[in-house]
């Protein structure tokens, strides 16, 4: 089995995460705003909320020691009743705004992060689909699917319920200790005198939450990948009988999962309560010493109070990002996964001057190309030839002499080290990748269908074709007949990987879709190996039919079929040994190398 790309040991830090989200968050400017604005609304009401609470206790209770001055003197001229009824409404106010601003910051910052996560999401994907064939061939698709559905949903979920609610709970501890220090800074360092031994404890605890996450994040792309595979394989698993094998390989990584994750609540649930009993110690040691304080007179029970309920408050955030530490650590191993992908460079892009191709007359001309997929081992080496407008050229070789490469050289899959590929006279690379790539029609050995309907099939990439423009494709692909002998006709349903359909009557699908882009050049890639001879015939008259006119490249063992091209290019060693008509090179074969070709058609 091929190994996922793993993620670094070294997490990406917040900074390094909004530098990738930077295009997204600058979108919803105008929401963070906002957000912030409600925010520090409720900040400052949350400030205030305690307040009534001091007015009661050394206003209307008496308990402001004689000869000191109360803050609230003028309140002192009001009656008894008077008082507490302002103060009773007061709270209300304060707590019911407080709310209603808690309300508009919660779901503004929800909005924005699940939009722009949402956006990440669909740039990641779509970054994905530029990666070079080799990181996918290194990589597992149950993997990926995992970084890109779960993982980014992970960050979603975490930023909502749990990220964005501590960023605000920790402006209101950075605002109530400001006003703790300001009421009696003595009391106030005492309050955090413990502080610094959670720190210490939580620095300890969230490293190893977060490898623990890490791990198990890991584990579970692995298992999405076993299960992915086993899906995809079925057939081959049963029949090897194999499925016991690939069920105990899964309840190997489900098991390791499990105990990953047990580990992780343990080490949370350990912190949680170790800030439980620091708090607690804090606010034993402030209430000791504020009690003697309010009985010498030198702070009012109203101030203790007020102080003592800062102190509940503000260390709530605390007491939060202890709960919330193992999701937090979750959501940063999801965050390297995803910021993995995200740095992963394009291996073929566009240059800044690059155009949208024009209409084509189909000269494809390989000058002199070399390529290697590793550095030391050369697969092309001085490739040369000439394709005319309107010609098919068969390319024959054995296997592993680099004749699908070369169309893959073509289709700017992969870049070539040297030499160049001109169309129409013109290197390319001079046209942006995707318009290249649309003007190309594409016949592969095993071509992919999607779960969906025989219309939707044929008309990938091109959703605005016309259901007349579809059946047109078809009948060119020698398909028509058997797609309107279903019950549904195009609207058929098939299985994902056309799995309820043949072979033959995929290929032939595969071969409407090329006809229907109407492309000037046609790459086959061996589009009839592995068909039987009803088949095969039912194929080969549809591509016929399709590269009439056409341009075309044609990968091919079979020498039959090379026999029907215009020229032929012989490919050996890397280099192209022989080149020209079909009854020149086929009729000289022996000096051109080609007794494997001879070995594989019979």
């Amino acid at each position: 089995m091929k190994s996922s790309p793993t993620t670094e040991d070294r997490s990406p830090g917040l900074l390094e995460l909004l530098r990738h989200f930077g295009p997204e968050i600058r979108q919803h400017r105008g929401k963070i705003v906002l957000a912030l604005l409600a925010l520090c609304a409720e900040v400052g009401l949350r400030l205030l909320e305690p307040w009534p609470l001091k007015v009661v206790f050394d206003v209307v209770l008496g308990q402001t020691p004689a000869g000191r001055t109360t803050e609230f003197g003028w309140l002192a001229e009001l009656s008894p009743t008077a008082v507490l009824t302002l103060a009773a409404v007061a709270l209300v106010v304060f707590t019911g705004l407080r709310a209603l601003a808690a309300y508009w910051s919660t779901v503004g910052f929800a909005i924005v992060g699940t939009r722009v996560l949402t956006a990440v999401r669909g740039r990641l994907f779509r970054h994905l689909q530029l990666l070079p064939l080799s990181f996918h061939h290194r990589a597992r698709s149950g993997d990926l699917t995992v970084r890109v559905i779960s993982d980014v949903g992970m960050l979603q979920d975490v930023t909502v319920t749990a990220l964005l609610p501590l960023v605000a709970r920790m402006l209101i501890l950075a605002g109530m200790v400001g006003v703790m220090f300001w009421m009696h800074w003595q009391l106030a360092v005492l309050a955090l005198a413990l502080f610094p031994l959670f720190w210490l404890r939580t620095v300890r605890l969230s490293r190893d939450i977060r490898e623990v996450a890490q791990q198990q994040r890991r584990r579970e792309g692995a298992m999405a990948a076993t299960a992915a595979e086993s899906f995809s394989g079925v057939k081959v698993v049963q029949a090897l009988a194999a499925g016991d094998a690939m069920a105990d390989s899964f309840c190997q990584q489900n098991d390791q999962s499990l105990k990953q994750g047990v580990k992780g609540k343990r080490l949370a649930a350990s912190l949680e309560r170790s800030v439980d009993l620091l708090l607690a110690g804090s606010t034993a040691l402030v209430l000791w010493q504020g009690a003697r304080l309010v009985m010498t007179g030198a702070l009012t029970a109203g101030d203790l109070l007020v102080f003592l309920a800062y102190l509940k408050t503000a260390f709530r955030p605390v007491q939060d990002f202890a709960k919330f530490t193992g999701r937090l650590g979750k959501a940063s191993a999801a965050g390297a996964r995803v910021w993995e992908l995200l740095e992963a460079a394009p291996a073929v892009t566009d240059r800044q001057d690059a155009m949208e191709v024009p209409p084509l007359r189909g000269e494809l001309r390989f000058e002199h190309v070399s390529f290697a997929y590793q550095p030391a081992q050369p697969l092309l080496r001085d490739v040369h030839f000439v394709a005319r407008p309107g010609q098919t050229v068969a390319v024959l070789g054995a296997s592993g002499q680099g004749k699908s490469t070369l169309l893959g050289l073509l289709l700017r899959l992969h870049e070539r080290d040297g030499g160049r590929i001109l169309v129409d006279g013109r290197d390319v690379r001079d046209y942006r990748v995707e318009s290249w790539r649309r003007s190309c029609g594409v016949v592969l050995q095993e071509n992919l269908l999607f779960a969906g309907t025989i219309h939707e099939n044929i008309a990938l990439g091109l959703p605005a074709a016309t259901r007349a423009e579809v059946e047109a494709a078809a009948q060119v692909a020698n398909a028509h007949e058997f797609i309107t002998g279903f019950k549904d006709g195009y609207d058929t349903v098939v299985g994902e990987r056309g799995a309820t359909l043949s072979q033959g009557q995929r290929q032939r699908i595969a071969i409407a879709r090329a006809a229907l882009r109407d492309a000037a050049v046609l790459l086959y890639d061996e589009p009839t190996t592995g068909l039987d001879e009803a088949a095969e015939r039912a194929v080969l008259a549809g591509l016929r039919n399709l590269s009439r006119g056409r341009t075309t490249l044609w990968v091919t063992h079979n020498l039959k079929h090379a026999a029907l091209a215009d020229a032929v290019v012989v490919l050996e060693d890397g280099h192209v040994v022989r080149h020209g008509p079909p009854d020149e090179v086929l009729g000289e074969r022996d000096a051109a190398g080609m007794e494997d070709c001879h070995a594989l058609a019979r």
